[in-house]
């Protein structure tokens, strides 16, 4: 367990570098501010638990270079976490929690680099992806996409780098062609509904009910 002086505020800090695995139970220990999980591969459950008695204004960081698919955060004897509880972690995520020792509950920190506005919460993009799909379909810039399968005419799979958490994601839909003004129909295909690791839509010319190819494409993934 590794430990510092900072210089710039002189405070003593310790970090915990574990590899973990599916089903395990971690607690911070007394001193221990940083988590840095690196598992060998996506986590299916856990459960990380704050440290007994800490100072008012603690703060603990976690940090994971995989998926934990079922995460339970729980506090130590006594504590409690507040607001809305985290029930997963992205791969190459982090997030920290400051302590309130008045009612000796833990806060998870906002991330103010989002620019929001108000109090209603926000919740990122889990993935996003720009693409042509006139011939062969090309990527022109992505976020935990890792390919688009082309199944036909106007036929389209977005498959993911890391998968959700589960599949009742939203999708948002973009599409338009090269010199044309025309109205397209974007839906899902019924038959094949969306998995943890994809997800399938179609395109159709609106006016003829025609699969149609187009240029500029763009989806984007919230959970």
């Amino acid at each position: 367990m590794p430990t510092k002086i900072d210089g710039n505020n002189g405070v003593l800090q310790s970090y915990d570098f574990q590899v973990l695995t599916t089903g395990f139970s971690y607690t911070f220990a007394s001193g221990t501010t940083t988590l840095i999980a690196n598992p060998a591969g996506t986590l299916a459950t856990g459960t990380i638990t704050m440290p007994g008695s800490p100072a008012d204004g603690m703060v603990i960081t976690i940090t994971t270079t995989q998926q934990i698919t079922a995460l339970t955060i729980a506090g130590n004897t006594g504590q409690s976490i507040g607001g809305t509880q985290v029930s997963s972690m992205a791969a190459n995520s982090a997030m920290s929690f400051v302590y309130r020792q008045s009612n000796t509950t833990w806060y998870r920190n906002s991330a103010p680099a989002l620019g929001n506005i108000g109090t209603a919460p926000v919740y990122a993009a889990r993935a996003w992806v720009n693409f042509n799909g006139t011939g062969t379909v090309a990527i022109n810039a992505s976020g935990n996409v890792t390919s688009i399968t082309d199944n036909g005419t106007g036929d389209y799979t977005v498959n993911f780098t890391t998968a959700m958490t589960d599949a009742n994601y939203s999708q948002a839909i973009n599409a338009g062609v090269t010199g044309a003004v025309l109205g397209l129909d974007v839906g899902n295909l019924a038959a094949i509904p969306p998995t943890t690791s994809a997800f399938r839509f179609c395109l159709r010319n609106s006016s003829s009910g025609s699969a149609i190819d187009t240029t500029y494409n763009s989806v984007t993934i919230h959970r």
